[in-house]
């Protein structure tokens, strides 16, 4: 039985879906607000020159230039010779002479039992030789070992996180970006977890780049072999003799089916076909591989089909179930369109993504020109996740390159890339906002603008001493005007030191550091937190 979308962590937005139009191009007015909310979500937002330039294009023209992605060659490169650090701790403790010794026992005379057990024999041959107590000086060498690991560990985290947010604020195809934070959602995996290397997240990271906007069938059967998803969901040990199931079990749960459209059977069928599906170990330079000697390759029978199945065959099935296309459906309008989407608007997506064989490049391109897309019910009708305010925010006042404070600020607001809380992904929707993250967030926008970074931001130029002009100029740069009148006159007190002697009238002396103050309260606003 087909099972409606994933529980939201949101409430579905007021008003009715006309379903005859929804998915129809949208032909309205073309304005600055709707070329910012396109913005928003088929990227992370702009500045107003972005705004202003999306704008002057018709709304074609403007989902084209996000849909077809704009060459990125000239970005900084990944960054380089990430050590593993399971690796290096190998290597510094096997150079230090710290690590256990193995040694050959001499050989004894075969007993009745050892010829009856071959492998007892061997491990009596075999057995580690009982190691002394490490000296004073070994602990120490020990310690600074771990230490060395240790910071390379925290380079490798600043690193990749670093690089990521710089790559979303400048990249010349934010949708690019857009779609790989929607896929690590989405196939979840966190480094360090289970032995995870900087470099294997770094390659599944720019494998969902790669496949951005491709096919997910495809990418489906790449994330099956991707090493560091093997890791995290215990794969690479999975044996003929001991079939491990968690990786069965989320591929049809969380990634293609949902819940109720498998069996317990089916996932002890799978989880044999992918038997054998491993990683290479760090010292034969990692890697996916296939171990046919540790695969089970007898006759399984998985939703309703029967044959000598491996993890390909599985996928393949997978991708022919109704529920395959209803669940992407319900995942791609959850993110970019509006929470908990009416079955029936699941159903003429699922339909579309079916019609164009599981390639979402045709899906978003549909889903960025429709009607549903623009209407009043979709409009800032998402929370901004905290990466999206944070590089939202970066891009909205043209500042390039991200202080590597912001990354404590993420943690605060609850999203740290690369560090999924769970395979499940980030909750999202209302679930990134409650007090504390709030205040994360508000913290963060009152850093950022008071900081040395906002030096060649447009908002320190371009106004007036008219506390009204300047209000209403702000609300329209950061907000498109989505606020209430209250809001704007408290703003426009705020700007003229209404009501109190301590901030006085808004003047030479006081205008920068006033406008800045403004700002920051104009972010505050609800509209700000949403997308």
């Amino acid at each position: 039985m087909i099972q409606p979308a994933p529980e939201p962590s949101s409430f579905r937005p007021s008003g009715s879906l006309n379903l005859s139009s929804a998915l129809a191009p949208y032909n309205g007015p073309w304005s600055a607000r709707l070329a910012a909310h396109l913005l928003r979500r088929a990227g992370f937002g702009g500045s107003p020159a972005d705004i202003a330039r999306l704008s002057s294009r018709p709304m074609n023209a403007a989902v084209d230039s996000l849909i077809h992605f704009a060459p990125t060659d000239h970005l900084p490169a990944a960054p380089a010779n990430l050590p593993d650090p399971v690796a290096q701790q190998l290597m510094l403790l096997q150079n230090a002479g710290l690590l256990p010794q193995r040694q050959v026992q001499p050989r004894r005379q075969p007993t009745l039992f050892g010829m009856l057990n071959p492998n007892a024999m061997q491990q009596q041959q075999m057995a580690p030789q009982p190691q002394a107590q490490p000296d004073a000086a070994q602990a120490d060498q020990r310690k600074q070992i771990m230490q060395q690991v240790g910071m390379a560990r925290r380079e490798s985290i600043v690193a990749l996180q670093t690089w990521w947010l710089d790559r979303m604020i400048a990249s010349p195809a934010p949708l690019q970006e857009k779609m790989t934070l929607f896929w690590h959602g989405h196939f979840a995996s966190a480094l360090f977890q289970k032995g995870i290397s900087p470099q294997e997240m770094l390659a599944q990271n720019q494998l969902f780049r790669s496949s951005a906007l491709g096919n997910v069938h495809k990418l489906t059967l790449a994330v099956s072999q991707d090493p560091a998803m093997l890791k995290y969901l215990d794969n690479r040990a999975s044996v003929k003799a001991h079939p491990n199931e968690n990786y069965a079990r989320e591929l049809m749960e969380l990634f293609t089916l949902g819940i109720g459209n498998y069996t317990e059977q089916d996932i002890r069928e799978s989880a044999r076909a992918f038997t054998g599906w491993m990683v290479r170990g760090p010292l034969q330079g990692g890697g996916f591989f296939y171990n046919a000697a540790q695969h089970d390759d007898g006759a399984k029978t998985f939703l309703g089909r029967t044959g000598n199945f491996n993890g390909t065959d599985i996928v393949d099935i997978i991708f022919q179930q109704p529920a395959a296309s209803r669940w992407l459906a319900s995942k791609l309008l959850n993110f970019f369109v509006y929470n908990d989407p009416e079955p029936e608007l699941i159903d003429a997506v699922a339909s579309l993504i079916k019609k164009n064989n599981f390639e979402i490049d045709p899906v978003m391109s549909t889903l960025l020109r429709s009607n549903v897309f623009y209407s009043e019910r979709s409009y800032r009708a998402l929370v901004k996740s905290p990466v999206e305010y944070v590089v939202g925010t970066y891009q909205l006042f043209g500042i390039a390159n991200v202080d590597p404070q912001v990354l404590g600020a993420l943690n605060r607001m609850g999203q740290v890339l690369f560090y999924p809380p769970n395979v499940k992904g980030w909750d999202g929707g209302s679930a990134w906002l409650n007090s504390q993250s709030v205040l994360a967030r508000e913290n963060f926008v009152n850093a950022l603008v008071n900081s040395p970074q906002m030096a060649g931001a447009w908002l320190s130029g371009g106004y007036t001493m008219d506390p009204k002009a300047t209000s209403t100029k702000l609300v329209t740069m950061i907000l498109q005007g989505d606020a209430s009148s209250d809001a704007v006159a408290k703003l426009q007190d705020y700007l003229g030191g209404a009501g109190t002697s301590a901030l006085g009238m808004l003047s030479g002396e006081n205008f920068d550091e006033r406008v800045r103050s403004a700002a920051y309260l104009t972010m505050a606003m609800p509209a700000y937190q949403l997308c």
